[in-house]
């Protein structure tokens, strides 16, 4: 049994390790396009989208490579556990649940001087700001917002839901700055990613890499699963953003509620990305437990109110949540019937298996709960001693993984899903530089984005297609 469970768990890990690998081909060939696209712009706005967006590449390659590692690893743990499973007994180690963990109306707060905010003195100070949000493999960014001295707050519009997220989630919050002002000036090699790849993919792949970023240098890099690494040439011009805050938010900072955080700033107001930050972000962080949102256990039961009862009654119970509910029969979940019943089953709630019942005779599970200082007590009947054992299991499980998500299990928190991006029919003045490049091109003029055939491969038109309709 316990060759089996490690031989199933090492085919998962052997797909969860191909599906992360064709993430970061596919990221890769997002920053191929994303380069040559930031080297054809010559509208800011549109440089400071792609520059945005490549930066956010960079960011998802890191923490993929940074996963694909620990698949490794978890491997090759499990190739040693398959070696001395003879010589150990068997080990087996409970796990909690994931969850979803969603982030909204993330506000930063400004503090300009009197003599800029109220008297608009001096000059016209103007940052394009946007957030990098991270939470173990899966990174997302919100929209890029145009600050002055004109806003009292840096405000994001979006909600960004994580889907694979344990109870000990850190949440990393990135707010990068770049000023509008600032020319457009070729960058050096990004240096830190260099060191991060390098860390991930080993000695000799990251020597490559720092090779392959130093000036002058663009020749592909093996990445370890046969596609080509093709890091951004450092002569490409364009904005240049920077890390303005950032904060890391964990369990303990999720309240049903929008609440205020710490934020470390990095910088100084010598810099020119520079903004009067307050040093706090306020958003509403939410979690919804898988244990909160799907059936954990479900099967026929036959349930008696109280130990002097002698009636029992046949129902259909579903674990989820705080509560144990009871159907007349299966297809009234599927139906969406009214239950009979149901049994609470919280942090506070007492479970123990008990003797045969002399009148069932069979192992029952004594559920016992208090009301309003009164304790009331259900005993849980099955069929055979193997099911009453799944449910205990179940049971343990349950009240396991709500000690874990703690005061995510109190009451169901509301998660308000983003509705997908719809296409954009008519094309703004200021759109995305994808757009810009579908749309007819004008005669040539001397103001304006025009990127001719020549300019932009059918190619690239492609990858960018593809990067909008994933986003």
């Amino acid at each position: 049994m316990q060759r089996w469970m490690c031989s199933q768990l090492a085919a998962a890990l052997e797909c969860q390790d191909s599906d992360i690998q064709k993430k970061i081909d596919h990221e890769i060939r997002m920053r191929e396009g994303t380069c040559k696209l930031l080297a054809a712009c010559s509208q800011r706005d549109q440089a400071l989208e792609a520059a945005k967006g490549l930066l956010t590449c960079n960011a998802r390659i890191l923490a993929y490579m940074s996963e694909l590692q620990r698949m490794k690893e978890a491997q090759v743990m499990q190739r040693v556990a398959r070696r001395s499973s003879a010589d150990a007994g068997p080990m087996e180690e409970r796990l909690p649940c994931k969850g979803k963990v969603a982030i909204s109306d993330l506000r930063i707060p400004l503090m300009w001087k009197d003599t800029e905010y109220f008297k608009n003195k001096g000059e016209l100070h103007r940052c394009a700001v946007f957030c990098v949000l991270q939470l173990g493999g899966e990174i997302y960014d919100t929209d890029m917002v145009m600050v002055d001295r004109t806003l009292t707050d840096i405000c994001f519009e979006n909600t960004i839901v994580f889907s694979e997220a344990g109870p000990g989630f850190e949440l990393r919050v990135e707010l990068y700055s770049c000023c509008t002002e600032e020319e457009f000036s070729s960058g050096a090699a990004p240096r830190k990613l260099a060191s991060k790849l390098s860390s991930s993919l080993g000695r000799s792949s990251g020597k490559k890499i720092r090779v392959g970023l130093e000036p002058g240098a663009c020749s592909p890099v093996s990445n370890g699963g046969g596609a080509p690494l093709l890091l951004p040439s450092p002569s490409v011009p364009g904005p240049k953003y920077h890390l303005l805050a950032h904060t890391t938010l964990k369990l303990a900072h999720v309240r049903d509620s929008f609440r205020t955080h710490d934020l470390s700033i990095s910088g100084n107001e010598e810099c020119s990305y520079w903004l009067p930050l307050y040093g706090s972000v306020c958003c509403r962080l939410v979690a919804q437990p898988d244990c909160m949102t799907q059936q954990m256990m479900s099967g026929s039961l036959q349930v008696k109110l109280g130990e002097d009862s002698q009636s029992w009654t046949k129902v259909y119970g579903v674990l989820s949540g705080t509560n144990l509910i009871c159907y007349h029969q299966q297809e009234d979940v599927e139906a969406k019937v009214e239950p009979a019943f149901t049994i609470a089953i919280n942090k506070e709630t007492r479970i123990r298996a008990t003797e045969k019942d002399p009148h069932s005779k069979v192992q029952s599970i004594s559920v016992s709960n208090h009301y309003g200082g009164e304790e009331v007590t259900h005993s849980l009947a099955t069929d055979s001693r193997e099911e009453t054992q799944r449910w205990m299991e179940a049971f343990w499980q349950h009240f396991y993984d709500m000690s874990q998500w703690k005061q995510c299990c109190d009451d169901l928190m509301k998660i308000e899903v983003p509705s997908p991006r719809k296409p954009t029919i008519v094309i703004p003045k200021q759109g995305s530089l994808y757009h810009e490049m579908v749309s007819p091109v004008p005669a040539p003029s001397s103001e304006g984005l025009l990127l001719q055939d020549n300019a932009v491969s059918a190619e690239i038109r492609a990858l960018l297609s593809s990067y909008y309709n994933d986003r």
